[in-house]
């Protein structure tokens, strides 16, 4: 026996790929949204402050319940909502992913389904597969919004019990209409009742406000984050969500014990004091995300509207269509994303320098092209 799939795993992980993006030593990487910014000093200092404290209790288990980064991540939230968020509406797990798989294991599992709309982040239907819940992939419009009528029939039709929603959208950026959200739950409590689970992994970066404050009187309502992008924290692996008490108390039942290490909160805790700056930021993000799109557009390029740290870009429909585009972009030291979507390459919002690279080779590739 030389490979995995010879093992005697399940059957609906044959024939799969981990998730993954390519990882390669370029000098511009622009391919998985990360915040190209490194946390600011004092920051580093303070979680250096917060870390050593924690070292002095490590022969301890951690506060299995993190009442204090949950308190501080609810004031967060209420801060940045205008919405009232308690401890009681609070969870946090190792990263969003961690939060799904969680939501998944309660509300999923064998003889359940989810339904997404994809294109869309595709460890949904990974996480799905890995807890044994059906997946069922419904239907998005040419230009990738939700197509409204055909949701609320889809989830009239296969009745699933758990929607995922995800705005701003990864990959191509667009954010959900607050209108549109609140139709697709009042199809699914039709049809079920069903969990929403509204993935908010970048509302920092959007035009527009939170969905947080839907969750008020509606309990099958989920609202998921992550310290990720916002917060410049992808090595830490934080994700939390909000939603109704009840749902936090269900969660509860499928988490590993201690699961959220005491450096892990400790870390948060420290990211949470300096929100300040690290909005600063997202602000420069923003920006920078904005004159990427009026950049493309001036070069030739069609550009999905983006309300994340990311932009969608093409088309690309001649001789190997998006995945040549993204080689040659590549050949000139710009690493992109090739999600697999016909036509359309995302690139990440970098550091000004770093986006003029990017620019400047797109615009040599559009040369190339039309020469």
């Amino acid at each position: 026996m030389s490979r995995w799939d010879e093992l005697p795993i399940r059957a609906e992980l044959r024939g799969k790929s981990p998730y993954g993006a390519p990882q390669l030593d370029v000098p511009v990487r622009l391919n998985t949204n990360e915040n190209p910014y490194p946390l600011p000093e004092p920051l580093v200092e303070r979680i250096a402050e917060r870390v050593r404290e924690a070292a002095r209790d490590l022969n301890r288990y951690p506060d299995r319940d993190a009442v204090e980064l949950r308190t501080r991540l609810a004031k967060y939230l209420t801060d940045t909502s205008g919405h009232e968020v308690g401890l009681a509406n609070v969870w946090a797990a190792n990263g969003s992913n961690e939060v799904i798989q969680q939501l998944l294991q309660t509300f999923g599992g064998p003889g359940r389904t989810a339904i997404g709309f994809e294109p869309s982040y595709s460890m949904h239907a990974l996480i799905a597969r890995g807890t044994g819940t059906g997946w069922i992939s419904g239907p998005r419009a040419e230009d990738f919004t939700i197509d409204l009528p055909a949701a609320e029939r889809w989830i009239a039709e296969n009745k699933p019990d758990v929607v995922f929603v995800t705005t701003p959208n990864n990959p191509t950026g667009n954010a959900v209409p607050r209108e549109t959200v609140l139709a697709l739950y009042e199809a699914a409590q039709a049809a079920g009742p069903s969990m929403v689970i509204v993935d908010e992994a970048y509302i920092e970066f959007s035009h527009g406000d939170s969905l947080l404050p839907l969750i008020e009187g509606r309990p099958h309502l989920v609202v998921s984050r992550t310290m990720s992008k916002a917060f410049g924290a992808a090595g830490l692996r934080l994700g939390y969500l909000a939603a109704h008490p009840a749902v936090v108390d269900a969660v509860q039942l499928v988490r590993l014990p201690y699961h959220l290490s005491a450096v892990t909160q400790a870390t948060a805790l420290a990211a949470l004091e300096h929100t300040g700056t690290l909005l600063g930021y997202v602000e420069q993000l923003k920006s920078e995300r904005d004159r990427l799109v009026a950049e493309l557009r001036a070069a030739g390029y069609e550009v999905v509207e983006s309300d994340a740290n990311f932009v969608q870009f093409g088309r690309f429909d001649g001789e190997g269509g998006s995945h040549a585009a993204w080689q040659k972009i590549l050949d000139r030291g710009v690493l992109v994303r090739d999600n697999g979507i016909p036509g359309w390459l995302r690139v990440s919002a970098g550091t000004p320098e770093e986006n003029d690279a990017f620019l400047d080779a797109v615009r040599e590739l559009k040369k190339e092209q039309s020469s």
